[in-house]
């Protein structure tokens, strides 16, 4: 009895602290968790953005080890606004891809969209704000038809867009008529798009604004895991988390200020990505367009209306197209023949490709279009400031495209290895 008793406040006396809730997530929080969460990537073939981020850190290093002028204020900032047109046709894209099909007709709808905003705003003298509501209107109808004839008549996704690439040419080559180019206001709301910088005080406004809501965001969907005994993340990770975004906003901010300041352009692109970020992956729209990429049937049959999935995605492939198309404009003071030729469409092809968009579809997230126009960017910067020929950059562009596609086709079998050994 004596025994039971001394034991028992042994027990008592080396009684541990409260057990670890079992819920709590090791995660990359701790080093631990971060190469636990490593390995599991890599073998699983998800390589996510850390590929596109080091590119970007290396093209940084060595454009500036040839022209200290690559990462001073004004470059950087300049880079912002011409990587915005481009940025919003690779979202589209980008929303393509996730269905696993391809949309060629990009461009072309980007140069009728600008062709339409500018006989409407100087030929027909509608309003600019109306006309530009006007020419987005025009290209998500355009995108509809598309995807009606895609998912209702069953017409492949690549004829249909090519004939959209051919035919809506044509109908911006005969609204530009003889002249060839329609200039545009350079005071009027069309210019203000790409000619608006905002002041530091709003630029870091905006900043404290995004970090807050990511805070709140993230806090609340922790809580609710939490009362709902799902797994959730500790506080250190969340913290984590929010240093690793302040850090590049606050900074992105700091440099522009340096110059002009935060420019509209790249915060209607960069808005446009966070918007779709959320709804691809907190919405049930967002799944839906995951699940029709990764397996229509498997859709199809769990209930899923794969037809509709498919042409909203084209509208909405289509509708940003046309918005790149109005920044073109409002960048160039005019809409021409040219706006929207092929080199565009092949940089949007190219930016989602690099930026981690899966070819194969059901894989890829909104800020591919983010880092790939990045690279893209940044690449064509540093060639322009070196004074390098365009046949250069579209080389350049080639090679690092062609890696890409590499990585994403060896990730895909890495997930499938992956797959029959977890099986």
């Amino acid at each position: 009895m004596t025994q039971q008793i001394d034991a028992s406040k042994a027990e008592g006396a080396a009684a541990p602290q409260a057990p670890r809730d079992p819920r709590l997530l090791t995660t990359v929080a701790s080093p631990k968790g971060w190469l636990q969460a490593a390995r599991r990537n890599l073998r699983g073939g998800e390589l996510g953005p850390f590929p596109v981020i080091i590119g970007l850190v290396l093209i940084a290093i060595v454009f500036q080890s040839l022209n200290d002028r690559f990462l001073s204020p004004q470059n950087l900032s300049n880079l912002t606004v011409q990587i915005a047109a481009i940025g919003l046709m690779t979202a589209g894209v980008l929303m393509v891809l996730l269905l696993g099909e391809i949309d060629l007709s990009i461009g072309s709808v980007a140069g009728l969209s600008a062709a339409v905003l500018a006989v409407l705003a100087v030929k027909q003298g509608m309003p600019e704000w109306l006309a530009i509501l006007a020419a987005i209107a025009v290209g998500l109808l355009i995108g509809l038809l598309h995807g009606v004839v895609f998912a209702k008549v069953g017409v492949p996704a690549f004829v249909v867009t090519l004939a959209g690439l051919l035919g809506w040419q044509g109908v911006h080559l005969y609204l530009m008529g003889s002249d060839g180019t329609i200039n545009t206001s350079p005071n009027g709301a069309i210019a203000m798009l790409t000619q608006t910088y905002f002041v530091p005080v709003v630029g870091w406004g905006l900043a404290a604004l995004a970090i807050g809501l990511y805070v709140v965001s993230v806090l609340t969907a922790e809580r609710r895991r939490r009362s709902s005994g799902l797994p959730y993340k500790p506080p250190a990770e969340i913290l984590l988390r929010t240093a690793l975004l302040a850090l590049p906003i606050l900074g992105g901010v700091w440099v522009l200020n340096q110059y002009k300041g935060v420019p509209l352009a790249f915060l209607i692109f960069l808005g446009t990505v966070v918007v779709l970020d959320l709804v691809l992956r907190k919405t049930r729209y967002g799944r839906m367009v995951y699940a029709v990429g990764g397996n229509a049937e498997a859709a199809r049959r769990a209930g899923i209306q794969v037809d509709m999935v498919r042409i909203s995605v084209f509208g909405i492939a289509s509708a940003l197209a046309a918005l790149g198309g109005i920044l073109l404009v409002s960048r160039n003071f005019a809409a021409s023949v040219s706006t929207g030729d092929g080199a565009e469409l092949m940089m949007a092809i190219a930016a989602a490709v690099i930026g981690g968009t899966s070819l194969f579809g059901g894989r890829g997230n909104a800020y591919s279009a983010l880092l790939g126009g990045l690279v893209l960017g940044a690449i064509t910067s540093g060639l322009l400031l070196l004074q390098m020929d365009t046949s250069v950059r579209f080389m350049i562009t080639a090679a690092v495209l062609l890696v890409a596609v590499v990585m994403d086709a060896a990730s895909r079998r890495g997930r499938k290895t992956h797959a029959r050994g977890g099986a």
